[in-house]
């Protein structure tokens, strides 16, 4: 097959064009050809679009993608919806060098005002290439282009918002920002369906990306919406399964369970060398345990028992409920001269099965209180005839 020229696209000679790829193709791709002459003359664009990313997922079309690109959809490529013209383009970058400059070609072609999804699927995927260069701040640029378009749309394609959110959390997980790489893989898993597009090493990688950035995220103490997730998943049976259960530690307050877990923070270089921060979560998440499993009325806490539940110095636990008033983990109040804290408000979060039982058991108590209120009202309001 002929190489493509960069500016202009070459005119299509059907006959010369089949030939040459039937002629420098291996034989499992010849069916593709010859459905792409039947189609092409028919001007079927819709069936001949299906069948083209049938090509283009094909495992041995690799060497050939951006020829047939090139050579053959860039005859007609305006005809076609542009979206899936975009996402076309994206295969064909994965196996090519200059995927920067292929995807930039075609970026200009297509109008954003009448294809902004599309221009949102090439800016994601040029702004992945230049992350995989290293340059963070034409990721950004391209990323915030691409946020901008999608903001001016009432609604978006699942597939180009998960192209954004994806490339949005590679670019923060290079950033070292833990929390917002945390919300946008997220929003990412949110628009795909992890078993029929991700691979299981994709997955794999993901939950325990997610794992990481949970528990480093400064600003991050409520881990529900990962908890839930079916990504947690992946990590059952390999190396990085304690993860797991250093979540569920996590948002049980467990400081037990924690360092118990402690040792194997070697093999993680990110928390062995975060371990007093670590530290200070486990102790706010002990302080949020211990208040939640107070009744209502019974909230007011000595600076003594916080030390004991926290398993810190008495003279460290003013500090520490500041934090989690800071962080609006709980709501209430400081009596520095009696040593107390009065807490009105604790964080809503997910509730292990042992919490949830926990629970149980308190609303069964209050169920008891009341019906026996009842009862001695019920004997203290004279009958009636």
């Amino acid at each position: 097959m002929a190489q493509p020229t960069a500016a202009q696209p070459p005119k299509l000679v059907l006959e010369d064009f089949i030939s040459g790829a039937l002629a420098h193709t291996p034989a499992e791709l010849h069916p593709f050809f010859e459905s792409f002459k039947t189609l092409y003359t028919r001007k079927l664009w819709h069936q001949l679009t299906l069948k083209l990313f049938e090509f283009f997922d094909h495992p041995s079309s690799g060497p050939f993608r951006q020829r047939v690109f090139e050579l053959f959809v860039r005859d007609f490529e305006s005809k076609l919806n542009q979206l899936r013209l975009a996402e076309m383009a994206v295969k064909v970058a994965g196996v090519i060098d200059a995927p920067q400059n292929f995807l930039t070609a075609l970026l200009s072609r297509i109008d954003k005002e009448t294809a902004p999804e599309a221009h949102v699927i090439l800016l994601t995927a040029i702004a992945k290439a230049k992350l995989l260069f290293g340059d963070q701040q034409g990721t950004k640029t391209d990323i915030d282009a691409a946020q901008k378009i999608l903001d001016s749309l009432d609604s978006v394609e699942n597939s180009v918002n998960a192209a954004y959110y994806r490339v949005a959390a590679d670019y923060f997980k290079m950033k070292g920002d833990f929390a917002s790489y945390y919300k946008n893989s997220l929003l990412y898993l949110a628009c795909v369906d992890i078993e029929k597009d991700m691979s299981p090493q994709e997955r794999l990688e993901r939950a325990h990306d997610l794992s990481l950035s949970a528990l480093l995220a400064d600003t991050i103490y409520n881990f529900g919406e990962l908890l839930q997730h079916p990504i947690l998943d992946s990590l059952d049976g390999t190396n990085h399964a304690w993860l797991k259960k250093l979540l569920f530690t996590f948002n049980e307050g467990s400081i037990g369970k924690y360092e118990a877990l402690v040792p194997l923070f070697a093999s993680k270089p990110p928390l062995a060398q975060n371990i007093a921060f670590l530290q200070q979560k486990i102790c706010l998440m002990a302080l949020i345990e211990s208040a939640f499993r107070r009744q209502g009325n019974n909230r007011t806490m000595s600076f003594k028992t916080i030390a004991e539940e926290t398993h810190l110095p008495i003279e460290d636990v003013e500090f520490l409920v500041m934090r989690a008033l800071s962080l609006k983990l709980i709501k209430g109040s400081i009596d520095e001269v009696d040593q107390k804290v009065l807490i009105t408000w604790v964080q809503p979060r997910v509730l292990s099965r042992e919490q949830i039982a926990g629970l149980s058991n308190r609303i069964g108590e209050w169920v008891d209180k009341l019906n026996k209120v009842a009862t001695r009202l019920a004997s203290e309001v004279p009958q009636t005839a």
